[in-house]
């Protein structure tokens, strides 16, 4: 496990990890379509459109997917038809994330996800590889550019000239020769070069010199290479989905075939063309991020070219392929299916309403409406009164154990009036009474002189806050708001641990309690600091224990000279990779009287 949970927030790790596992489905969804609307596309242009639409839909939804998976709310309780129930702070969301999923609250926010972690840590190793092999591409065309490239012959020249305006391009575009390469290609997105090389120029006739040098123009009209650095970037980031790669593919391939068929509408021969192509197929040594007339697969342009690709065998493959697209996009959706119920399970929010009244006891069934006084009149009637014998006979009356119920629920709905709760909408009084608020809980919270919400209430009873574990902590730390409690209980802080700090002399408040209790800063690291001589206060102590900082890195520090250093120096050797063995080898190269800081500017400097 790297250090790369510091750099990215719990929340915003779980959220990139499933927005990388939602893209599975996407992709395989899109992919199915894609090879659907190829199957019905007829011209190369059709289908590169189609192609490149694609490619963008497949980078768009994972940015799509991350941002609404950030916006979902983390209520306690979710009704498909009611909405969903707002929460008043990150504790509470996390406690109730919590208690609606299963599992421990404390685990669920203090220990990362670690086999999301891990996920999104092999998503981001994978794009840095990959970053770097086109990183070295792009050193590969640069050196090209400088030292392998010179101006063509004059005649030439004027020929390319003439094609050039033959196309309508009025962009400056050079010419120039290149004895690396074997075919010709185009080098540069703001000022394009055409490449051609002395071995094409040598070994082919005027009309297939012309025909690829038209291809290539082809691509510079078409920004084929901006298209180009665009498939290079969602490759890279959205390298590890096969469709990704498959789609990128074809738009590779149908963008040759665009740039084949407007050679052929300028020089007006396909077969000295395919001649040229078949010529050049043995020729690839053009760089991935250049535009060359050799690309993608040659038995199959030239076939196109020729026009030898027969119908009946188009047609059973376009068949085939749609059979399989349903297939795939089918699947796609059952799996993005579960992986939102998986993702929303995780996230904190229950499917349904439904689901979640099937995970309890309670039976809502909508009572008729009735007044504060009709409620107030049936309450003061004697146990035995009957009712009289002209009222209508209600549903209720007919169904007991449905009027059992709704006595039921209109009973607890009182007794939430009475403790104070009026006007509960659905997702509250659900809520309430699933994670079993009583009138007494709230009663003994109020006795306590808080007032809190009905969701800091329902957040309160699902973290497990009692009254006395209230008491407890206002014998260390007074005025605790809901928030403070909430992100206490969740991180796991007792009397004793906050007791044991303050016998240490240290006053932290809620959220530096937290925040140690986070960091995972203990009486016992406390004390082994204190022993190397330092004395740092809260802050300080968070600051060294996010550092990495411990009593044996101080002591090696006063060990090798350096004496009575300050909390903020200790913290900047070590933030600085000031280590013992880096101060021996200073000393060993002759440098005496070192002071921390010229450790330091040895270490920026780079010196050895």
């Amino acid at each position: 496990m790297t250090n790369f949970a510091h750099w990215i927030s719990p929340e915003a790790m779980r959220t990139l990890g499933w927005t990388l596992l939602h893209f599975i489905w996407q992709g395989a969804a899109l992919a199915a379509l894609f090879a659907v609307a190829m199957a019905a596309c007829r011209s190369a242009a059709a289908r590169y459109a189609v192609a490149a639409g694609v490619l963008a839909l497949m980078m768009a939804s994972p940015v799509i997917t991350f941002v609404w998976l950030q916006r979902e709310t983390i209520p306690a309780v979710r009704s498909g038809a009611q909405g969903s129930l707002p929460w008043v702070g990150t504790a509470a969301r996390h406690a109730v994330v919590a208690a609606v999923s299963g599992a421990p609250a404390a685990a669920s926010l203090s220990a990362q996800p670690t086999a999301m972690l891990w996920l999104v840590e092999l998503w981001f190793l994978g794009v840095l590889v990959l970053s770097l092999r086109t990183a070295g591409g792009l050193l590969l065309i640069e050196r090209m550019r400088r030292k392998e490239i010179k101006p063509i012959g004059q005649e030439l020249h004027e020929r390319c000239m003439a094609l050039q305006r033959r196309m309508g391009l009025d962009r400056v575009i050079r010419y120039c020769e290149c004895h690396r390469l074997d075919a010709p290609a185009v080098l540069g997105w703001f000022r394009p070069v055409v490449l051609l090389p002395m071995r094409a120029l040598t070994g082919m006739g005027e009309q297939q010199i012309e025909a690829v040098i038209v291809h290539e123009l082809a691509h510079i009209r078409r920004l084929d290479c901006f298209v180009n650095l665009f498939q290079i970037a969602v490759e890279t980031l959205l390298f590890y989905h096969p469709a990704v790669w498959w789609v990128s593919q074809r738009v590779r391939a149908e963008r040759e075939n665009c740039c084949d068929d407007e050679a052929i509408s300028i020089c007006g021969d396909a077969v000295v063309y395919a001649r040229a192509l078949t010529l050049m197929e043995e020729w690839r040594t053009a760089p991935a991020l250049m535009m060359a007339a050799n690309r993608s697969r040659l038995a199959e342009r030239v076939v196109r070219l020729l026009g030898l690709d027969g119908d009946a065998a188009t047609g059973r493959t376009r068949m085939a392929g749609l059979g399989v697209s349903a297939v795939c996009l089918t699947g796609a959706l059952l799996a993005g299916n579960a992986f939102l119920g998986v993702a929303h399970a995780s996230l904190g929010t229950s499917s349904s309403a439904k689901e979640l009244q099937e995970g309890s006891s309670i039976i809502i069934v909508k009572p008729e409406p009735v007044s504060a006084k009709e409620r107030a009149t049936q309450a003061a009637k004697p146990a035995g009164k009957a009712e009289p014998a002209s009222k209508p006979q209600s549903n209720n009356d007919k169904n007991p154990a449905a009027a059992h119920d709704d006595n039921k629920k209109q009973s607890y709905l009182d007794a939430m009036e009475a403790a104070g709760f009026k006007n509960l909408d659905v997702d509250e009084i659900i809520a309430m009474k699933v994670q079993g608020v009583t009138p007494e809980y709230i009663k003994a919270i109020h006795d306590l002189g808080m007032q809190p919400t009905a969701e800091e209430v329902v957040g309160m009873r699902v973290q497990g806050i009692t009254p006395e574990y209230i008491r407890d902590m206002r014998t260390v730390a007074q005025n605790l708001s809901v928030e403070d409690l909430i992100g206490m209980k969740v991180q796991g802080v007792t009397l004793q641990y906050v007791r044991e700090l303050r016998e240490l002399g240290l006053q932290p408040g809620a959220d530096e309690i937290v925040g140690m209790k986070v960091q995972g800063v203990t009486p016992e690291y406390v004390k082994e600091l204190r022993a190397t001589g330092i004395n740092p206060d809260v802050d300080e102590i968070v600051g060294m224990k996010v550092q990495g900082v411990t009593a044996e890195y101080v002591k090696t520090l006063q060990s090798a000279g350096f004496k009575n250093l300050s909390c903020d120096e200790v913290i900047g050797a070590k933030v600085q990779g000031i280590t013992p063995e880096f101060i021996e080898k200073a000393r060993k190269h002759g440098f005496q009287n070192l002071t921390l800081d010229k450790l330091i500017s040895l270490k920026h400097a780079n010196i050895f």
